[in-house]
């Protein structure tokens, strides 16, 4: 009798503890916080294309300020504090394939995201647990938002910002400040990228579903620049937060009623009645390029308001030019400002720029050179 009651409660006991492990085990899971179906960087890669799958939907579940400086592409930003008040950005499909991600492994954001879509009815999810940091570690090219790029439009970083698409597209509107190297033409071009390859550069087109910015960021990469990022949601992105872009000097004339620049027959020449009375009036409201070597300047001065740039240096700086303000370069006959525009004007047609085709007679002091009509 004592054996068989030994051998019925070890059957119990088994019994039991069978039972319950399962459920130990879920209560571990559910307490470490992780979601039950974790993939790798190469599951994530396949789908991590341009053109954006539309069966897929890669979501980033950092703060906005994480994802907009660095992300996968071509990820959308769901934060899941902010989960609940962005779920129409999710599928309407609820067998569509949701692909959460966060800071890294020590990052739980993106397994409470996945949770919470699964509440919602979506069946298939998946989180990449390693993440952001395992993403860029991999070496994959990485995406940056609309806010990000205009931080750097405002406050002229140093970065290239550059737009892949076709000049007739790039003409119709454009990121302010952006240089067109449409992917077609990036061996022509390829000298007006800058020569420090660790420059940041961008790369944007015509949003999610053009190529033609991820090509470029391939072949930049290629070229060994290191530094490369994209802006895959593009122009489209940057026209819907931002508005379509004006052209800088006719904002600032609208603003300030600035006077029309004066030209002469040829396109670009500055009238010298209208350099005078611009300089005089409306300096802050132009960049004034001296274009002549450094010793001529050291030797005769220069306008006090002048940025000193000779032409051999301005045609490998090229890409360096301001694009807030209209340019106006002159020298000492207006033979080298004439080379600096045509420079200009062939590296960067988007960029207003003038020169004056004069004599001038340049001050020590600083004070406004005189011009006179040349020989």
């Amino acid at each position: 009798m004592k054996q068989m009651l030994s051998l019925y409660t070890i059957a119990l006991v088994y019994f039991l503890t069978a039972w319950t492990l399962p459920a130990i085990a879920e209560t571990q899971q559910q307490s470490a916080g992780q979601y039950k179906h974790i993939v790798d960087v190469d599951f994530v890669v396949q789908y991590a294309t341009t053109p954006k799958k539309d069966d897929v939907l890669i979501v980033d579940s950092r703060p906005a300020r994480k994802y907009d400086k660095g992300h996968i592409v071509p990820a959308i930003n769901i934060s899941n504090s902010q989960f609940d008040k962005l779920t129409h950005l999710l599928p309407q499909d609820k067998s569509t394939l949701l692909i959460f991600y966060c800071g890294g492994l020590k990052c739980n954001l993106s397994h409470k995201s996945a949770a919470k879509a699964e509440a919602l009815g979506y069946t298939n999810i998946k989180v990449y647990a390693a993440g952001y940091p395992d993403w860029k570690k991999a070496g994959h090219v990485t995406g940056v938002s609309a806010a990000y790029v205009k931080k750097l439009v405002d406050k002229s970083t140093g970065a290239i910002i550059v737009d892949a698409r076709p000049t007739r597209k790039f003409k119709k509107g454009h990121v302010p400040g952006a240089i067109n190297i449409s992917n077609r033409e990036f061996d022509d071009k390829l000298d007006m990228l800058p020569s420090d390859k660790t420059t940041e550069l961008i790369y944007y087109c015509g949003g999610y579903k053009c190529v033609l910015s991820s090509k470029s960021a391939a072949k930049a990469i290629a070229k060994g620049y290191t530094n490369v990022k994209l802006f895959q949601a593009g122009y489209p992105a940057w026209k819907a937060a931002y508005g379509a872009a004006v052209p800088p000097a006719k904002a600032a004339a609208a603003a300030s009623d600035m006077p029309a620049v004066e030209t002469g027959e040829e396109a670009g020449i500055i009238t010298i009645d209208s350099f005078n009375k611009l300089m005089k009036g409306h300096v802050d409201k132009f960049y004034w390029y001296d274009v002549r070597d450094p010793e001529e300047v050291e030797a005769d001065g220069t306008y006090s308001k002048a940025v000193v740039m000779s032409v051999d240096e301005l045609e490998e700086r090229v890409i360096e030019l301001p694009s807030d303000k209209p340019i106006i370069f002159f020298c000492s006959t207006g033979a080298r400002s004439g080379e600096a525009y045509d420079i200009v004007k062939m590296k960067r047609e988007a960029l207003e720029v003038y020169f004056l085709d004069a004599n001038v007679q340049f001050y020590k002091d600083g004070r406004m050179p005189t011009a006179s009509p040349p020989d």
